[in-house]
């Protein structure tokens, strides 16, 4: 039974008012044209991200997300909305023998009439295995469409993402022409909270809605490369459950090669609370069950050590546990003019320290100051008699680290070996003072220039993968902000607001 709160039941009964007559198969025009209050519909924060995402009217983006989502449902719900609504979904794969100008027809009558008439044959189309009795057109179009409309109307009042269960790779992600990126993180569902501001314990309480989605600091770093056109692996860990399974169809569709993720029988995917404000700030509660991870043995498998080893370059967070980015990084240090390493510091470790002596493997620091700050003790932290704060890129080199990047607010400043620091100021096209992508897409962007150009990265690389940050302002699913290389190169050209940096 699927539950059926306010949001659901003001949607269900916009689809079925405007089921009426012809349908949606009109698209924007139907939907300007009606005297149906379809503002529900329109309000919804599913069609409100794509809108925004594909920088059009909320009506014109409205007929592709209810058809997205209608693909979603059971056999049967999907045949009765498809009809009903006149959505057109059995015209992109055509079963043998079906007429679609009556199944579409301008009245929904005769759709009714036709669904009934061939309603084997259209359930057999979908590969359906357990088919409900034929039903009349009188009985069609009380319960049965009406629990077809509520189930489309959940899913899109939810705003979850289902993904199909063999998409086809994205058609810009698959390229094995620039090189190959190794990705170690995790890959999680995260529930998200969009909300007017961030909550604390003695404020006021946050208004805002919710929404899940696929996510994880490594699966956005893998998606994000697999989009500039990389070959990309990805080692992580995910449940033995349906979230787990959704991952993996996800990363596959993002051309995103899932062969060492590893699946832990018996276990649920992680969950993560990610709650957004209205400027884009936001606070993250991370999972605190340790069950779903990779171990030394998953990273000791011929697989994985060639995947770490002989990659262009390997990404890390610090999300799985603190043996496994030791491992990972003593792999890495044993490997003579190995791949570039570019490593985010997030989440935060206890004792940073044990990492110090391979400090010196890693090419880039990428982080946020509090995320670079909590890698030093709080005694090198603490400002001086004279109140000056200490120098913590510089602290971080003198430990090892080749490159060290500050990155906040769509704002990069660099520190390196040669002494030489370059600031990157904050282009004009951002609006938002952050995005939970923005590190995400730096890094990508980053080891993109690195790969492409086989050199060390200069001002334009940096001032590149800013770009790339300031590309990810979204309300919506963090992977699915993560740019091309054409959306890069468009901000790219934009203006800053102040480029004076050295």
């Amino acid at each position: 039974m699927v539950a059926q709160d306010s949001a659901t039941v003001a949607v269900r009964n916009v689809l079925a008012r405007l089921g009426k007559h012809r349908g949606l198969a009109e698209g924007a025009d139907r939907l300007r044209t009606t005297q149906v209050d379809i503002a529900p519909l329109l309000e919804l924060p599913v069609v409100e991200d794509r809108a925004r995402r594909d920088e059009l009217p909320p009506n014109e983006v409205v007929l592709s997300v209810v058809r997205e989502f209608a693909r979603r449902l059971a056999p049967t719900d999907r045949l009765i909305a498809d009809a009903a609504l006149a959505l057109g979904l059995l015209r992109e794969n055509p079963p043998v023998g079906i007429d679609f100008d009556r199944l579409y027809a301008a009245d929904l009558g005769a759709r009714r009439e036709y669904l009934t008439q061939q309603w084997l044959p259209l359930h057999e189309s979908l590969g359906a295995t357990a088919i409900p009795t034929r039903p009349t057109v009188r009985t069609l179009r009380a319960t049965p469409e009406r629990r077809a409309f509520t189930a489309l109307a959940a899913l899109l009042a939810a705003g979850i993402e289902v993904e199909p269960e063999d998409p086809a790779p994205r058609s810009d992600s698959a390229s094995t022409t620039l090189g190959t990126v190794t990705v170690i993180g995790a890959a999680v569902i995260d529930h998200t909270y969009r909300t007017d501001h961030i909550p604390t314990a003695d404020g006021r309480p946050a208004l805002g809605r919710f929404k899940e989605q696929i996510g994880g600091k490594g699966l956005n770093r893998a998606v994000a490369v697999a989009r500039l056109g990389f070959q990309v692996r990805l080692i992580a860990a995910v449940g033995d459950d349906p979230a787990g399974r959704r991952i993996l169809r996800y990363l596959r569709k993002e051309g995103v090669d899932t062969e060492l993720v590893k699946i832990v029988p018996g276990e649920s995917t992680p969950v993560a609370a990610v709650i957004m404000a209205g400027n884009g700030t936001s606070a993250v509660i991370g999972n605190a069950d340790d069950a779903v991870r990779i171990d030394r043995e998953d990273l000791n498998a011929p697989a994985a050590r060639r995947a770490i080893t002989e990659a262009d370059a390997v990404l890390m967070t610090f999300e799985q546990p603190m043996t496994i980015i030791e491992h990972t990084l003593e792999i890495l240090r044993s490997v003579p003019d190995g791949p570039w390493l570019l490593v985010q510091p997030t989440p935060s470790i206890s004792f940073p320290q044990y990492l110090y002596e391979y400090f010196g493997r890693i090419d880039y620091l990428i982080g946020s100051e509090q995320e670079l700050r909590a890698l030093l003790s709080k005694s090198r932290t603490k400002s001086d008699d004279s109140g000056n704060l200490p120098d913590i890129p510089e602290q971080l080199l003198t430990l090892g680290i080749e490159t060290v990047c500050t990155v906040q607010g769509f704002e990069c400043t660099v520190h390196s070996t040669d002494k030489n620091v370059i600031d990157i100021r904050r282009f004009a096209a951002a609006q938002l003072d952050e995005s939970l992508g923005a590190r995400a897409a730096f890094m990508a962007a980053l080891v993109h220039r690195l790969i492409t150009r086989d050199r060390r990265a200069d001002r334009e690389a940096f001032r590149w993968a800013t770009a790339a940050m300031v590309a990810t302002q979204s309300f919506g699913d963090i992977p699915g902000a993560m740019p091309d290389t054409g959306r890069i190169d468009r901000i790219a050209r934009s203006p800053m607001d102040d480029d004076s940096g050295g």
